[in-house]
């Protein structure tokens, strides 16, 4: 049996910022849950980081709820690759 952080988590995070103070837990999972949280973000071309400390540390958080304060740096150090990647993809598509 793994250990309990061995387990793989994903956690889908929302932001909109017209309504939102701060990026929202939308889903999470664990095991096959998590598979299919990362099937669905994959099938619709969503940038995918990974981070099992982080993921284990969000982990706790509800659904629905804001990223508490201690966590700004980490989302935005997440935020900022994806968007880095979500660049690189789309000029790569324009050649």
């Amino acid at each position: 049996m793994p250990l309990n952080n061995d387990i793989r988590r994903a956690i889908a995070l929302g932001y909109d910022p017209e309504t939102d103070r701060a990026p929202k837990v939308m889903a999470k999972g664990l095991g096959p849950v998590a598979e299919a949280i990362l099937a669905i973000a994959r099938k619709h071309d969503v940038q995918l980081h990974e981070d099992p400390a982080l993921a284990r540390s969000l982990y706790i958080l509800e659904l629905g709820q804001e990223i508490p304060e201690e966590f700004y740096i980490a989302i935005a150090e997440v935020l900022a690759f994806i968007y880095r990647m979500d660049k690189k993809m789309k000029s790569a598509r324009l050649r």
